[in-house]
């Protein structure tokens, strides 16, 4: 805890130490130990429905802890969607930090009240909710507390590294695929990669790469708006000029981020912190090109749709802001959460019922695949609409179906893939011998 009254904060220590619920109005900054002392007290209090876990380690040591709601916690359950937030990315910007924390305080408490609508989330998505990414840098920014925080103070790990500039860059994969008709998801990580992430990077790869995660969103401050992929401009950068860089998936993109927008006290009115965004939304790339991004990063190695929250004018702000602060997210968070329910979802089987894990499946006009998980799910977020979806696996036949997407909830969709009939490569002797160099002898597959 940093700065704050006197009084909340025995009270608070006091309800920490019985191991029950911090609630109510007590809002206060989160030192690393208060951090994971407020996430087990909520374990504590909600224990049939989360689960705390660790990804790994920071720089110095700090666990990365995730809090897991599900009404099966630890368990992927088919058909249930796994959905994250991240926060502290950025050390020393903590709103994100608290808000998650609150987040994970409220629904403890209004699953226990029954709150149908948290009770229905939590029972049909898996929520992970890691409150900080970047502890050391936390520490470090918290040392100056919120009067005399510095701008970059604290940012960076703990060797001062920018974990945000630090993932392995497939933008530039992706666009050069874009030139050649190339794969345009599920890009393969440079053979050296984990030599040039740190620690914490790692971890957050690691923990994309053993959870299907299907919708995303990551907390930051130092401006007021919804920033949504691609974060690198296609273009070389020119003085005085940013240029859009649009996905094939834009207009999920921009519904998904106006879903945070208007649910925002004041998001959405465009003027914040000194500047202008319409609806208070932007393009990463044409506010300004960033490589090596977290945003576009699950959108290129996962089935991940991952967005930007800038929260705050204030990277620091006091405690006594955090009400205000979590007024103006409490919905917002709730209802972008349950975006992670639109668009199609189902099982992809083989003929005799089997479920197929990484089957591939496209949709016509959005060149931008998803694949099944091992259990042979998949979730593709979309607009409503009628679509042309088609699914494929090595050694099947690819199915093609017409789907319509509704406003409410994903419509649910199973594909039945048939074995691929087996080539027969003998070739048949002519007088009685094989002839090499017929046109009809069988060619050598090579990778396309």
């Amino acid at each position: 805890m940093r700065r704050g009254r006197t009084l909340p904060w025995l009270a608070a220590l006091l309800l920490g130490l019985m191991g029950l619920l911090v609630c109510g109005s007590d809002f206060q900054h989160h030192c690393y130990e208060d951090m994971v002392r407020a996430l087990f007290a909520v374990q504590s209090e909600c224990p049939y429905i989360t689960r705390i876990y660790s990804i790994g380690r920071s720089v110095e040591g700090r666990h990365l802890y995730v809090l897991e709601f599900s009404d099966n916690p630890g368990i992927h359950e088919a058909l249930e969607p796994e959905f994250k937030y991240v926060g502290n990315m950025h050390g020393n910007e903590v709103l994100g930090r608290e808000l998650l924390i609150k987040l994970s305080q409220f629904m403890c408490e209004e699953y226990r009240a029954g709150n149908q609508r948290i009770t229905r989330l939590i029972h049909d998505t898996r929520i992970h909710i890691l409150p900080s990414m970047n502890p050391d840098g936390y520490e470090t920014a918290a040392k100056q507390g919120p009067e005399f925080n510095g701008y970059l103070v604290g940012r960076g790990n703990a060797k001062e590294m920018d974990l945000n500039r630090n993932f392995p860059d497939l933008n530039a994969l992706m666009y050069y695929y874009e030139k050649t008709n190339g794969r345009n998801h599920h890009l393969p990580l440079p053979d050296n990669w984990e030599q040039q992430v740190e620690p914490e990077t790692m971890a957050v790869i690691k923990w994309m790469q053993n959870y299907n995660f299907i919708l995303s969103a990551n907390l930051h401050g130092g401006a007021v708006v919804a920033n949504y992929p691609f974060d690198k401009s296609r273009d070389a950068r020119i003085r005085g000029r940013t240029t859009y860089a649009a996905t094939p998936d834009e207009k999920i993109f921009r519904k998904l981020a106006r879903t945070y927008s208007y649910a925002h006290s004041w998001m959405h009115k465009g003027w914040n912190c000194g500047d202008f965004f319409d609806e208070g939304i932007t393009n990463g790339a044409s506010w300004y090109s960033l490589s090596k991004g977290m945003q576009d990063f699950n959108y290129l190695y996962t089935n991940c749709f991952e967005i930007t929250l800038e929260l705050s004018c204030d990277k620091f702000p006091s405690a006594s802001a955090l009400p205000r602060e979590w007024l103006g997210n409490r919905e917002a968070l709730v209802s972008y959460l349950e975006q992670v329910h639109h668009g199609i979802k189902g099982m992809v089987y083989d003929e005799n019922n089997n479920p197929i894990g990484n089957a591939e499946v496209s949709v016509a006009g959005v060149n931008h695949d998803v694949t099944s998980g091992v259990d042979g799910d998949y979730f593709r977020l979309l607009l409503p609409g009628t679509y042309t979806v088609t699914a494929s696996a090595p050694g099947y036949v690819s199915s093609t179906s017409t789907v319509t997407v509704g406003p409410a909830e994903a419509i649910q969709f199973h594909f039945y893939l048939k074995t691929a009939p087996k080539l027969n490569l003998k070739v048949k002797p002519h007088n009685g011998k094989k002839n090499l160099s017929s046109p009809k002898s069988p060619l050598k597959l090579g990778p396309r």
